[in-house]
């Protein structure tokens, strides 16, 4: 009697210290089970009112395992209520996040251990168990409940991995976005600065390129000023020798009218007198039309030179043109110094063929290289070399299918450094004053442009420089 009551009473304390046991590991369940949740939902991320509840999770196991231990109260459904608690509250705060996905795969995995719960609970209550073999299919139930559980948790956390990548590319992605945002921005602002400095800059040069033009065009009216300058002291003297045969030829056919007027009153007049009287008078007209047609033939030349070119082409006498404006520079230079002489030297081909040309054109390009001829031949005069004497030579030819011109002289020369610059605009070996460097310039556009030829230069420092213009007849 003693020895089986003792022995029940071993059995009891046994049985208690199990249920203390179950008790305290439902706490840890329920400890562990706030511990997953809230490192699922990053703590209180997604769901602040749900950090309270979460932490004090395992606080009723605790409490309800010191009060019946105190108390030596027994219940075995205890534990079973605080576990269906525990998957209630979890499943709970899960319900208030299931737009978030890991908490969904979560939600499922609790499905299977809270059915089992369900119906633990349920056929306590009513006193009812599984016969065999569904008691022990039953127990394999609860045993897998674990697995089920802990294989969607790791689905959970493994989507909570994917989204926290996800999110970290998203935010990467964002910072890239404001970053190129902000880099366009800042580009769009430089691009403005630069297109507004550009435009100021476009505006400046364009100011400059007006003035430029501008002073281009003074200086070109300059040198075609200068260059009627020279025309026109050539003129002077050119026109001077017809102008005296008229006078002279008029001073004479007025002493042959006085003449013919008294024999004509005389009462026995000579009439071969009056015959011979008149013949001289005839002759003496056609001298003044002939040096009067000449006065004129220069003035129009003067003309043709000072006025707008218009541009027409007409067929031109190239010896004719050479001659005349080879002797207006001649005479124009020696209007400036009466002491310079120089030797010229005609060479024109007979039955050259007229050239299409604008004769006021190539009537400037040939007094420019005249001109330019006579200064140098004056320059090296001026050297005082012994035995030295001036001469230009112009000489015509056809080769081909056009007319040359070669224009020579034996003055000073040009440098080899400098011959591949001269027909540059404003580049000149002139002193300053004395030139502005448009003269070959012009004269090349001329020639290249104006009539499709060419102006070539050959030359020796010191020995002689030839120009050579080449105009195309057909």
């Amino acid at each position: 009697m003693n020895d089986s009551h003792l022995q029940e009473q071993l059995d009891i304390a046994s049985w208690k210290s199990h249920y203390n046991l179950s008790l305290l590991s439902a706490a840890i369940l329920g400890l562990v089970m706030a511990i997953l949740v809230r490192s699922l939902l990053d703590k209180p991320r997604h769901l602040p009112r749900a950090r309270f509840w979460l932490l004090w999770l395992w606080v009723p196991a605790v409490v309800g395992f010191g009060i019946t231990g105190w108390l030596g109260y027994v219940d075995a459904s205890l534990r079973k209520w605080y576990i269906l608690f525990v998957y209630g509250a979890v499943v709970a705060v899960l319900w208030q996040v299931r737009t978030y996905r890991p908490a969904v795969m979560v939600l499922w995995g609790m499905v299977v251990p809270s059915l089992y719960r369900i119906t633990e609970l349920g056929m306590y209550l009513a006193g009812y168990q599984f016969v065999k073999p569904f008691s022990t299919y039953f127990k394999q139930w609860g045993q897998l409940n674990f697995m089920w559980f802990f294989g969607f948790l790791i689905l959970g956390f493994y989507q909570k991995k994917a989204a926290l990548k996800e999110q970290a590319q998203r935010a990467e992605e964002e910072a890239q976005l404001q970053e190129a945002a902000a880099r366009k921005a800042e580009l769009e602002h430089l691009v403005a600065v630069r297109t507004a400095t550009l435009t100021q800059q476009s505006d400046e040069l364009q100011i400059a390129l007006n003035e430029l033009r501008a002073t281009q065009q003074q200086l070109i009216q300059r040198e075609k000023m200068a260059s009627l300058g020279e025309l026109t002291a050539g003129i002077a003297h050119e026109i001077q020798n017809p102008l005296n045969f008229v006078n002279n030829f008029a001073d004479v056919s007025q002493e042959l009218v006085s003449e013919l007027e008294a024999e004509q009153a005389s009462p026995t007049p000579d009439t071969g007198l009056e015959d011979e009287l008149l013949s001289d008078l005839r002759h003496n007209l056609h001298k003044i039309n002939q040096h009067g047609q000449r006065a004129a033939s220069i003035v129009r030349g003067m003309l043709a030179h000072s006025r707008q070119s218009t541009g027409e082409r007409q067929p031109t006498d190239v010896n004719a043109l050479a001659d005349e404006y080879l002797r207006l520079a001649y005479h124009g230079l020696r209007a400036k110094d009466k002491s310079f002489n120089a030797t010229l030297n005609t060479d024109f081909a007979a039955l050259l063929p007229l050239v299409p040309a604008v004769p006021g054109d190539l009537g400037r390009v040939l007094l420019n290289l005249f001109t330019n001829a006579f200064y140098a031949v004056q320059k090296r005069q001026q050297r005082g070399e012994p035995g030295y004497a001036p001469t230009v030579s112009v000489r015509t030819r056809r080769a081909e299918e056009e007319v040359e011109i070669c224009i020579r002289d034996n003055g000073t020369g040009i440098p080899a450094a400098v011959r591949s610059k001269i027909f540059q605009p404003f580049f000149t070996t002139k002193p300053s004053g004395e030139g502005t460097g448009l003269g070959l310039s012009l004269a090349h556009d001329i020639v290249a442009k104006g009539h499709g030829g060419t102006l070539t230069v050959d030359s020796e420092e010191g020995e002689f420089t030839e120009f050579v213009v080449r105009l195309p007849f057909r």
